[in-house]
């Protein structure tokens, strides 16, 4: 686990794999390698945050320059999600010459949308950056890092979710999209699934009608996006169940 920061001490690292120990025992965690990889904080200096959008979010856009040279490829996982199904067809699928592989949550419109907003340079499916498979070795021969920092300078003001939007602008032609009902599932999606004539439409493509059952046996990854978390109050949904079995082993 590759840990990109700008402030972290050895202390909070320790309370990481402390926490981990905690909840996977000892015998997991000795499989566990943390390890700690500084970023300079100055290098994104202007770039665009909220209390909500830290800096730190835009380092995952960098992650072929500051992890190791022989490392092929990286997984990327928000922290607000649960992990309730073998992630290993996503990690090891063929990227090709593609440099990420994520999935949309937004239909053909906001997709056009977000085009005309971003300027896109390449477009492409305009992705949620939290589930985010990174092909290290093309970004490293082709990723301009310092088109990066014009981009974000030049379109600061339009930018709303700054790392989605960054990479979504800049690098849509090398997007490989992926299921969103197993690699990135929300109550949005569900609760959109669920209404009139969409559950039809899944049946007539020969699909299941998603529930949680459903969820359980397909479903790879449950994300709660925005707002709406499991651990707060006036949870809004079905997908917290995953949260508190979860929490509860």
């Amino acid at each position: 686990m590759y840990v990109m920061n700008s402030s972290l001490t050895a202390e909070h690292l320790e309370q990481v794999r402390c926490g981990i120990e905690l909840y996977c025992g000892a015998e997991e965690t000795k499989r566990l390698n943390l390890i700690d990889v500084k970023v300079e904080r100055s290098m994104l200096e202007d770039a665009p945050i909220t209390d909500r959008y830290p800096q730190e979010m835009y380092y995952r856009i960098f992650a072929a320059k500051f992890l190791p040279q022989d490392l092929e490829r990286v997984l990327y996982l928000d922290p607000d999600m649960v992990v309730i199904n073998s992630l290993g067809g996503l990690y090891c699928m063929d990227l090709g010459d593609d440099w990420f592989a994520a999935a949309s949550h937004v239909g053909p419109v906001l997709e056009k949308i977000n085009e005309l907003r971003l300027q896109s340079e390449e477009p492409g499916p305009y992705i949620n950056s939290g589930v985010m498979l990174m092909n290290l070795e093309e970004l490293r021969k082709h990723q301009d890092i310092q088109q990066v920092f014009e981009y974000i300078r030049r379109m600061k003001d339009a930018l709303i979710l700054p790392d989605q939007d960054v990479i979504s602008a800049l690098y849509g032609g090398k997007i490989r999209e992926i299921d969103h009902y197993r690699y990135n599932m929300t109550e949005r999606i569900l609760r959109v699934q669920q209404l009139p004539g969409v559950a039809g439409l899944q049946n007539l493509q020969g699909m299941d009608p998603i529930d949680v059952k459903w969820i359980c046996k397909n479903s790879c990854v449950i994300h709660y996006i925005g707002r709406n978390k499991p651990w707060k109050e006036r949870y809004s949904g079905k997908l917290d169940f995953f949260y508190h079995w979860y929490n509860r082993i």
